[in-house]
């Protein structure tokens, strides 16, 4: 099953999150096997980190709790708060295998928060410019019935381009974060 789940940070908790640093990516280094996509979100100066976000395949929601909840800079009271949400991979791929690379061009996290039913054919639905597409997938609700919005990563020249990976008129609320790869891998 897999999970995506974006840690946001608490205001003034900066030089916490960089004291727990090593501890973090030590942390998610033990999930490497299981990590599709990880990186920060960036604030508008593009280097100081907002949030975490980590895209993993784990067993079961019990599993990704504990992968959310258990992680050291959430012990230690660096996030104020945490989405998880069953992720539904519609690309098939980590972001390691994106051709694009990881370093050229900037990159974005774009969250669709919606609600209500789906075709399940929209589940596997992609826009029809998918080429900058990173990772790319619906949120559900924990038993993966219903649809609740849609995560993706990609690469765009600006915020409002990537903005427009999301049909507007399907979201109550879209929100747009700089983003970056992140880890050791």
């Amino acid at each position: 099953m897999e999970f995506f789940c974006y840690h946001r940070d608490r205001p003034g908790s900066l030089s916490l999150r960089d004291e727990m640093l090593e501890r973090h990516w030590g942390y998610m280094d033990q999930y490497a096997e299981e990590m599709i996509a990880r990186g920060p979100t960036l604030a508008d100066d593009a280097e100081t980190p907002t949030g975490s976000v980590h895209i993993v395949d784990l067993p079961d929601s019990a599993a990704a709790r504990a992968f959310a909840f258990d992680e050291p800079t959430y012990q230690a009271g660096v996030y104020r708060d945490v989405m998880l949400r069953r992720w539904h991979n519609a690309l098939g791929r980590t972001m390691w295998e994106f051709p694009g690379g990881p370093t050229e061009g900037d990159r974005y996290l774009v969250l669709g928060l919606g609600g209500g039913p789906t075709a399940e054919a929209d589940l596997d639905a992609l826009p029809p410019e998918r080429d900058e597409l990173i990772a790319y997938g619906p949120l559900l609700s924990d038993d993966g019935a219903r649809w609740l919005g849609t995560a993706a990563l990609l690469r765009a020249p600006d915020p409002k381009t990537a903005r427009a990976v999301l049909t507007p008129d399907r979201y109550a609320h879209i929100e747009v974060h700089a983003w970056t790869f992140g880890g050791r891998r």
